[in-house]
């Protein structure tokens, strides 16, 4: 069946994408029940719905664009004031819950393999791409699609499968704080923190529209902002490619470096760091960069709502669905109960899963919108690590169960 906008219609489908963030923005910032829900959630279901109305498509140029483009972008602009003497300080505690969750996908990949091995054919070759996912993002789950062979029929409805589970896994983390066993169990510094300091503010905005209120920023700031970004995804992707190319061997020592180096999502942010490191003040001078990454996030979130087409899923492989929520389960399990032996707070655990079963983008946004400031960088660096990592774990996954 086709759709009311097609997926040639380039100019709509944008502006389907830049109406769904800029929405969002506003309910988040105005509405207290949409702030709780979050922005990043609201345009990721306002395209989710559109999509499952046969409004926009599943799939399009423009989506493909956004992951190509816009989320690069987001990256360095979120991280201009990443200054690598504080981030060891600021990134150390969830770099290791980080570690502990992945532990959880890890569990949950083998636990879903013997769960669903006679019900879905080839699932050697599947349980890599969700085990690399739900390490580090997307980009781990087209690498290790690629990797196994697996068909494109597939390939599609496990990418939607994945998309709906983590716009649904996302609601589960947000509400996870306010549970009265979870404030039982876990520390809750930053929301009691949160709760300090806006005791005697004004209780009618938002959390959202206080940490966004209005700032001071130049023509100037945006052109270098712009400019910067530009600058530091052009030489990282440039980069990436020679050092895949000249290691392009089949051997361990090839696959490390071209994996580690050849990663342009973790040369972005090193370049990134290392600026905004040894340029502090003259990054740090530059107004307006976290405003416009976040907002080129809303749009990435946008995007992560239309493939999730609820009738493919039904229609194509549900079991896909149950394999999915296995695995994510399982990682939410183990991230609450390691987190508890090593008595890590709800908000980094909570951070922390997202960035493994999200990325990077999902779990910076979720601490931008619940106003954990001080976990956007750590959530946004750990999963960038998972960028590489996810691709580690889905091979030595998919090496032991063929």
């Amino acid at each position: 069946m086709g759709t009311l906008i097609s997926a040639e219609d380039t100019w709509m489908l944008w502006t389907v994408l830049a109406l769904s963030a800029a929405l969002s923005i506003y309910l988040e910032q105005k509405y207290k029940w949409a702030s709780k829900i979050t922005g990043c959630i609201l345009a990721t279901l306002f395209t989710l719905i559109l999509a499952n109305l046969n409004i926009i498509p599943t799939d399009a140029p423009v989506y493909d664009a956004v992951w190509g483009y816009v989320v690069p972008l987001a990256v360095p602009l979120l991280l201009f004031n990443a200054n690598v003497k504080k981030i060891w300080k600021e990134s150390g505690r969830i770099l290791v819950i980080y570690l502990l969750s992945s532990v959880g996908t890890l569990l949950g990949g083998f636990a879903a393999f013997f769960a669903l091995r006679n019900a879905i054919p080839k699932l050697n070759d599947i349980i890599p791409m969700f085990v690399g996912t739900y390490t580090g993002g997307s980009v781990n789950f087209i690498a290790m699609s690629q990797q196994y062979e697996v068909p494109g029929k597939t390939v599609s409805a496990a990418l939607v499968a994945d998309n709906l589970l983590m716009a649904i896994y996302v609601f589960v983390l947000i509400s996870l704080p306010a549970m009265a066993i979870i404030k039982k169990l876990y520390k809750q510094p930053y929301e009691d923190a949160l709760r300090a300091n806006n005791a005697d503010q004004d209780q009618n905005k938002t959390m959202a529209a206080k940490y966004w209120g209005a700032k001071e920023i130049s023509l100037k700031d945006i052109a270098f902002a712009v400019a910067i970004a530009f600058t530091i995804v052009t030489l990282s992707t440039k980069l990436a490619g020679i050092i895949s190319s000249a290691f392009s061997g089949g051997d361990v020592v090839s696959k490390f470096i071209a994996g580690f180096f050849g990663n342009k999502y973790l040369l972005i942010t090193t370049f990134t760091m290392l600026i905004a490191s040894f340029f502090p003040k003259q990054m740090s001078s530059v107004k307006g960069a976290q405003e416009i990454g976040t907002f080129l996030i809303y749009l990435f979130f946008a995007v992560i709502g239309a493939p999730a087409s609820i009738p493919m899923i039904i229609r194509e492989s549900p079991l896909l669905l149950v394999l999915a929520l296995i695995v994510v389960a399982t990682n939410m399990i183990v991230s609450l109960i390691l987190g508890k032996i090593f008595k890590f707070s709800i908000e980094e655990i909570i951070i922390a899963s997202n960035a493994n079963v999200g990325g990077p983008t999902t779990a910076a946004a979720m601490a931008v919108s619940k106003g954990w400031t001080e976990l956007i960088i750590p959530g946004l660096l750990t999963g960038t690590l998972g960028y590489v990592l996810g691709n580690y774990l889905g091979i030595f996954v998919g090496m032991l169960l063929h």
